[in-house]
């Protein structure tokens, strides 16, 4: 069984490793910004198992898409893994 405080530290480290990587692609952004071009994205909202999903251009929407119906996947599996362990 893992105890609380390793879940708990565990989510404090992701939290900084997030921030550091979120720090790393803005460092590396104004290093190569140099270039004219145009920018692509998308994003995701997780609203439990289910996605809320923008995007800039269809290439970044399927991207997106493809990431976050695994992630709500895996989600439901977890979910279900532990019902199935508590009962």
């Amino acid at each position: 069984m893992i105890d609380s405080a390793v879940l708990y530290t565990l989510g404090i480290a992701l939290i900084f490793v997030g921030v550091l990587v979120i720090a790393v692609a803005f460092v590396l952004l104004f290093v190569s910004g140099s270039e004219k071009g145009r920018v692509k994205g998308g994003g995701v909202v997780m609203i439990g198992p289910v996605p809320i999903i923008f995007g800039t251009d269809e290439k970044s929407i399927r991207t997106v898409l493809l990431l976050s119906l695994g992630l709500a996947v895996m989600l439901v599996i977890a979910m279900v893994v532990c019902y199935l362990l508590v009962r």
